[in-house]
């Protein structure tokens, strides 16, 4: 299981209680969802949804496994829920921007909580084989589903002045002119097939001091690329707009983000919701990992997180 990025608050602030029905919109390598599955139990409700099909078949095999109750009935083909006792798991392969369909189709009904973990797991960075980590030199695919079109792809297509845009936009990279007129240089003599083939380009691209060695000179660009592939934002717009119709009266949400582009629009809308009375926000500034955290899981170090209760 992976070191979940900011546990005990998110617990605080989703209190998950026994009987609840809990939606984990990014359940990942399954660290929260243990926890959450823990205080809602012995009647309660979870829904767990991933984007990642094998990430999803990894966790639910793990939890399955490690989960400290009777065992669950055997694994279901299409992913249905299984009981333990009166505790249900509902274990879903598909985006979180469609929960409402994914609520409708389950017979569902509202949720007492929505937790939404932006960042990729680690074992996503690591085991993917997808080109996600600019340390490796994988596949150059970066999608978390099968069907969307890989960076690979995309890279060979776009056109000089798009690229620089989306690595601009997305990556919030100065040198993304450079950057993308030596991407377009480099597919005149051979396509980009991997990741690293993608990093060392990126990093002969900038200044030798980049950053001051701050951070690796591809990691802008490869966030950029990651968020554009998979319509991170566009999602992430869909669910903070549907949350009215997800979540009971008094229902919580707490979503986790690692990146400024991110962090602004569920600030921008759950301001907006509470001018609206729509919900209420639970801290006035976003909740950041401690400098222990930090040390102990390096990659949490960007995190924020926002909560609000619907009204």
């Amino acid at each position: 299981m992976y070191t979940p990025v900011l546990l005990q608050e998110v617990i605080k602030f989703l209190e998950p209680k026994p009987g609840e029905f809990i939606i984990d919109g990014t359940v990942g390598g399954g660290g929260h969802a243990i926890e959450i599955a823990k205080r809602i139990s012995p009647d309660g409700t979870l829904l767990a949804v991933d984007w990642d099909k094998d990430t999803l078949e990894e966790t639910k095999l793990k939890i399955e496994a490690n989960f400290q109750f009777p065992r669950l009935r055997p694994p279901e083909a299409d992913y249905g829920g299984q009981a333990i006792s009166n505790f249900q798991i509902f274990w879903i392969y598909g985006n979180y921007a469609d929960l409402p369909e994914i609520l409708k189709d389950k017979k569902l009904g509202k949720a007492d909580g929505l937790l939404l973990d932006l960042g990729f797991s680690s074992e996503q960075l690591e085991k993917s084989g997808k080109g996600f980590s600019f340390l490796k030199d994988e596949p150059l695919l970066m999608t978390y589903d099968r069907n969307q079109k890989p960076v690979k792809e995309i890279l060979n297509e776009l056109g000089e002045e798009e690229l620089a845009r989306i690595i601009r936009e997305f990556g919030e990279e100065r040198f993304a002119k450079r950057i993308s007129k030596a991407i377009v240089a480099q597919r005149k003599i051979k396509p980009i097939e991997s990741s690293g083939e993608l990093s060392r380009i990126v990093k002969n691209a900038v200044p030798k001091n980049y950053e001051h060695g701050r951070i690796h000179p591809a990691t802008r660009t490869f966030q950029a690329l990651r968020i554009y592939a998979n319509d991170e934002l566009e999602n992430l717009e869909k669910i903070l707009k549907a949350m009215p119709i997800i979540l009971k009266p008094e229902g919580r949400a707490v979503i986790t983000s690692f990146h400024s582009l991110e962090d602004r629009l569920v600030k921008n809308y759950m301001r907006r919701m509470e001018k609206e009375n729509i919900l209420k926000i639970l801290a006035p500034k976003p909740i950041r990992p401690s400098p222990e955290e930090i040390k102990n899981n390096p990659r949490s170090r960007s995190a924020k997180l926002r909560a609000a209760v619907m009204i």
